[in-house]
């Protein structure tokens, strides 16, 4: 049945996954791959703070409610859109799409994380394909951008696959210390250039009043 929240019912499919939007039920399939540790083992991906880094229970909670703020906080000015990565009917992840003030810009960042069983399998740049499909052609936007300390070598490969350029550095944290962040950037007519035609979006147009886009 659908959701009377429009977000939890966007749905984006390719060959390879499907981004859903993140409903409770798929956020608690989720809990034990958050509980099994995403980022335990260095280069830290994830910049502070973040709840993956803290000890059970309190990483599952704190991810939890840090989803259940975002939803809360939905606004034409400000919102986060969730989604779970599922790959064969199973959740392997999340990928998330971000803006402020989207209506005025027309720019939009993401978000993802991969159970550590799930990468080097090329799905990390198949699901940032299917964000951008939902963002440039569901959405409208003029430009991606990304971030990524630049020691993950696996984001910055996704971004750069995907014609993202590189749009300067800046300084972030991670655990408390300061690590040099890599910026990317990628405008519409890039994005176009190299448009896949084999992605399906679902469940946009109801959500656009949401987003303020309507």
């Amino acid at each position: 049945m659908p959701h009377t929240y429009p977000p939890l019912n966007l749905a984006v499919r390719t060959p390879r996954l499907t981004l859903a939007g993140a409903t409770d039920d798929l956020l608690e399939r989720l809990v034990p791959l958050v509980r099994a540790g995403i980022a335990d083992t260095e280069p830290w991906p994830f910049d502070d703070p973040i709840s993956f880094y803290a000890d059970n229970p309190e990483r599952e909670w704190r991810w939890l409610r840090a989803v259940w703020a975002g939803r809360s906080r939905m606004s034409p000015d400000a919102w986060r859109l969730y989604f779970a990565v599922l790959v064969d009917g199973e959740p392997v992840g999340t990928q998330d799409l971000v803006a402020t003030d989207f209506a005025r810009f027309g720019t939009v960042s993401s978000f993802a994380w991969l159970a550590p069983g799930a990468r080097g399998r090329g799905l990390g740049k198949e699901m940032r394909a299917a964000l951008l499909e939902l963002a440039f052609a569901g959405l409208g936007a003029q430009e991606a951008g990304s971030d990524a300390f630049v020691d993950n070598v696996a984001s910055n490969g996704v971004s750069r696959a995907l014609g993202y350029e590189p749009n300067g550095a800046d300084w972030d944290t991670r655990r408390g210390e300061p690590a040099r962040i890599q910026r990317w950037r990628l405008t519409r007519d890039t994005w176009e250039r190299h448009r896949r035609n084999d992605i399906e979006l679902s469940g946009v147009a109801e959500c656009l009043p949401v987003l303020g886009l309507a």
